[in-house]
């Protein structure tokens, strides 16, 4: 066992460390190793916590001698994305004008994910600021390369933390997702990510400075964790769900709701909105059907999502709106290069009159009712993370096709954040040398019956990870 302890999942990983098998000093070694063989290749971890995250080990391997219980997730290693703090360390955003910026507290969920008895092992590449694009490179350190194919994107913004993951560096990823941001690295890189309910999990997204954001922000932004396997994610997500005097929107809601008289009813809806979907896409999607048909879910196609693209225009003029005072600074700290993709998001979509985001914020809510109207027909929906195979790194900043192609496949998962409720990705396989997934969007705080239809796609369909990066991928910042 001690010879690939980093390709253990990370429920194996705890209990081994639990039972005494293994030393948690043991677990974070190996994968330091392994981070060491493969980071040069990949340039997904940023900031090596190693020192840090030896201590942490001997303190939980001293406990564990002293007769104490150890947490569900004890001494599993875990990656934390850069724009999310960790005590002592600088969360730098990416960005060279903040890499001083030392976290004085952990944010919320890592501070919970600690408390489970997991261990911080190092910050995690993503764009500058969140909103240098999808693909994962930053002004301070590089792009992150895929390490299935580095001619693709292994996506964002959590690329670092999916790439981290999938190369078997950690055993779980804390990212974010305000769109996509954990479902497509995770899709992108073949691992399992959550998005959770807007209110499952505290967060702080103070960013750089005592004010709160706007309702957009608060709304949008969901911390999310990636795993390998959607039973590490389901003990992730336990450890993360809860309330939190530093964020009174974290709402106390029990992590498991009441049974659903079976079968499930699935709504499938393969191109939402009609926009097109590539045929290996299109492949994913009948594969989990499958998968879930014969697992005795009732899954029925269906015409399609309600409202999207009103929820699409909607999502991008109230979040341009919120952005807009800001975006004169902001854009000097985005690097060279680092303003086009929102520059070009501005341009497409200029700001609201106060009167016409207030009729915005009105429709926000009608949205979200024809949604909560769907799913009570329909616990829960299948359909695409991303509706192309992974594509090339900066598409989505390299013009205005481009933007608007990146744009259009990532929809789903834009317009159910903006709803405000759960989805899993999962993974389905791999074609022409990429993996392929898939996600399943459910009711607002039933992350459960996402999580359930995940696992059995993933028994059917099988675990992808961990991967080894391609001999002689180089890396180039850029």
């Amino acid at each position: 066992m001690r010879n690939a302890l980093w390709k253990l999942s990370a429920g194996a990983q705890a209990a081994a460390v639990r039972g005494g098998e293994i030393s948690a000093v043991e677990l974070v070694e190996s994968h330091l190793e392994r981070i060491s063989e493969v980071n040069p290749r990949v340039n997904a971890v940023t900031q090596l916590l190693a020192e840090r995250a030896r201590e942490a080990a001997a303190r939980t391997d001293r406990r564990r001698a002293s007769g104490e219980e150890l947490g569900p997730l004890a001494g599993v290693p875990f990656t934390v994305k850069e724009s999310t703090a960790v005590e002592g360390v600088p969360t730098t955003f990416g960005a060279v004008r903040f890499r001083d910026l030392v976290a004085s507290a952990d944010a919320p969920p890592v501070a919970r994910l600690r408390a489970a008895g997991a261990i911080p092992v190092g910050h995690s590449n993503m764009p500058t600021l969140i909103l240098a694009g999808m693909h994962s490179r930053s002004e301070l350190f590089g792009d992150t390369v895929n390490p299935w194919d580095p001619s693709r994107t292994p996506g964002g913004t959590s690329g670092g933390d999916g790439v981290a993951v999938a190369t078997g560096m950690a055993a779980l990823g804390l990212g974010n997702d305000s769109g996509g941001s954990v479902r497509i690295p995770a899709s992108f890189c073949g691992v399992a990510g959550l998005k959770p309910t807007a209110g499952r999990f505290p967060a702080d997204h103070r960013v750089f400075g005592p004010d709160d954001p706007g309702p957009a922000s608060q709304i949008l932004v969901t911390d999310g964790p990636l795993a390998r396997r959607v039973a590490d994610l389901r003990l992730a997500y336990e450890a993360l769900a809860g309330t939190d005097p530093r964020d009174p929107r974290a709402l106390p809601v029990p992590v498991h709701g009441d049974p659903l008289p079976g079968p499930i009813k699935v709504a499938v809806v393969t191109d939402p909105g009609g926009h097109g979907v590539h045929p290996t896409v299109r492949e994913a999607v009948a594969h989990a059907a499958d998968a879930l048909r014969d697992a005795g879910y009732d899954v029925r196609e269906v015409a399609d999502v309600p409202r999207l693209d009103e929820a699409l225009d909607a999502y991008g003029r109230i979040t341009a709106t919120e952005f807009a005072p800001a975006w004169p600074v902001v854009r000097t700290l985005l690097g060279e290069g680092g303003d086009r993709y929102i520059r070009m998001s501005m341009e497409r979509t200029p700001p609201a009159t106060a009167a016409e985001f207030m009729k915005l914020m009105g429709t926000w809510l009608g949205i979200r009712r024809s949604w909560a109207e769907f799913l009570d027909e329909y616990p829960l929906l299948l359909g695409p993370v991303f509706t192309e195979p992974p594509v090339e790194p900066g598409l989505e900043s390299r013009d205005r096709a481009g933007h608007e192609r990146v744009g259009t496949a990532m929809r789903l998962c834009t317009v159910s954040s903006f709803v405000g409720v759960p989805g899993v990705a999962v993974p389905t396989g791999v074609r022409d040398g990429l993996p392929s997934g898939v996600q399943i969007i459910g009711r607002a705080f039933r992350e459960d019956l996402c999580l359930a239809a995940a696992q059995e796609v993933e028994d059917r369909l099988g675990v992808l990870t961990p991967v080894d990066p391609r001999s002689g991928v180089p890396f180039a910042a850029r």
